[in-house]
């Protein structure tokens, strides 16, 4: 899935990238999920960084695996938003990896009590939201957003609290102007489109103290309900009013096997399975989701999220290999120290990545089709302006102009000193007795 919402519409284009000349160049995002329903599969994606996490790469009780597989699921959604392929959530479900991960710390979190917990992940969750709604609302207001915008002026001043408190979808400008030369049409579309990944992490936090008190008490039954409430969903035996409501259950039953697998590695509940049981039965349940969306018409603009059975299938499955995996590196394998400060930075910035990356990706191929405007570019070099990866370098460039201006709000949310560039150099770690929650 790319995480377009699993909801059932398909992926939702982010801006697509096409040509003058009708040469498509990428971008259908995944992680776009606007209100009230356009969901990407994967992801990124993201959630704050680690409570333990310093930006010193060697920190102990530091498990570099799961840095590696957060990072690697933050660019494959970068890359699927922009290029839209299909199969990349196949190759790597960034969403429900992100998920995973996500559960896993809340485990560990949860040795502490629940209220504190839960207060604390919400601390550091939603001021980077907060300060991307005071830019992104504001930008909207002054292109003619407003309250009669929807014809209801009440229910939009009553929506907007979503930006403050998302418990479900922030609401957007929809068919807003763009800005010539920098920002397509519907661009808040595209601005909006993460935020559905927010919502469902709230709620998973929020829901976190109960579902391991039910894993503990009954394991495998926690662990397979998120999967039957998706099948229920999906094949009718549950059908529920609204869009709202139905939107944020559709994501629980979605990725909530995935958050909860994260919780049950965290517990040891995976560990004291025979090791050949995961290895022998995951592949089959693989096999069962990735034979579902090939039923379901999976291809290019109709993917795993739009089949949020199979995704749901997939990614259980797929996580679930992932986590019997898991080699628990205190440091890195020697192949992947040279990327060191790259995973320290997109670990450390995961949240800023995720929230700016839609609209970095617009900006980005809306400043490439200027080129077309050049006789002599268009002449010589269409295949370079028809391609997709200068604009994707643009976009990282993009993102990490964002790292540098929004990303020091994950510091003051984590009650850390900001900085700008936390890549784990020795210029970037914080001073010894810096004070962190």
């Amino acid at each position: 899935m790319t995480h377009g919402h699993p909801s059932g519409a398909g992926p939702v284009p982010a801006g697509p990238y096409t040509t003058p000349h009708g040469a498509p160049a990428g971008v259908a995002p995944e992680l776009a999920h606007p209100f009230p329903r356009q969901h990407t599969t994967e992801p990124a994606a993201v959630e704050p960084a680690p409570e333990e996490t310093s930006a010193a790469p060697t920190k102990p009780g530091r498990d570099r695996y799961f840095d590696f597989l957060r990072a690697v699921a933050l660019f494959r959604v970068v890359l699927y938003h922009l290029m839209g392929w299909a199969w990349l959530p196949v190759v790597f479900p960034s969403m429900g990896v992100m998920f995973a991960l996500a559960g896993n710390l809340m485990a560990r979190s949860l040795k502490r009590p629940a209220v504190q917990v839960v207060r604390s992940r919400m601390r550091r969750l939603l001021p980077p939201l907060w300060l991307m709604g005071a830019i992104g609302v504001t930008a909207m207001v002054l292109q003619g957003w407003g309250p009669d915008a929807d014809g209801h002026p009440g229910w939009w001043w009553f929506h907007l609290v979503y930006w403050i408190l998302p418990l479900s979808d922030p609401p957007y400008g929809e068919g807003l102007p763009g800005v010539h030369g920098i920002l397509a049409e519907n661009w808040a579309a595209d601005f909006a489109g993460p935020l559905w990944y927010i919502r469902a992490y709230l709620w998973y936090v929020l829901l976190s103290p109960l579902l391991l008190r039910a894993l503990r008490a009954l394991p495998w039954v926690t662990l397979l309900a998120p999967l039957a409430l998706s099948a229920a969903l999906h094949f009718g035996y549950l059908e529920l009013p609204g869009e709202r409501f139905p939107s944020a259950l559709t994501d629980f039953s979605t990725f909530g096997a995935c958050w909860i697998l994260g919780m049950a590695h965290q517990e040891g509940i995976l560990k004291r399975l025979p090791r050949y049981i995961v290895p022998s039965v995951a592949p089959v349940i693989a096999a069962l989701g990735l034979w579902y969306a090939f039923r379901e018409g999976f291809k290019t603009g109709y993917d795993l999220d739009s089949i949020p059975f199979a995704q749901a299938v997939w990614s259980f499955a797929t996580v679930l290999l992932l986590l019997h995996l898991s080699p628990s590196w205190t440091d890195w394998p020697s192949w992947l120290r040279r990327w060191d400060k790259a995973i320290t930075l997109l670990n450390s910035r995961a949240v800023t990545i995720y929230l700016w990356h839609n609209v970095c990706i617009v900006v980005a191929a809306t400043l490439w089709d200027q080129l077309w405007g050049f006789d002599v570019l268009y002449e010589n070099v269409p295949w370079l302006l028809e391609s997709s990866w200068p604009v994707l370098a643009l976009a990282w460039v993009l993102i990490g102009s964002c790292i540098v201006w929004f990303g020091w709000m994950e510091d003051v949310a984590a009650k850390r000193r900001p900085q700008l560039w936390p890549d784990g150099s020795k210029s970037s770690r914080p001073r010894a007795g810096a004070h962190r929650s």
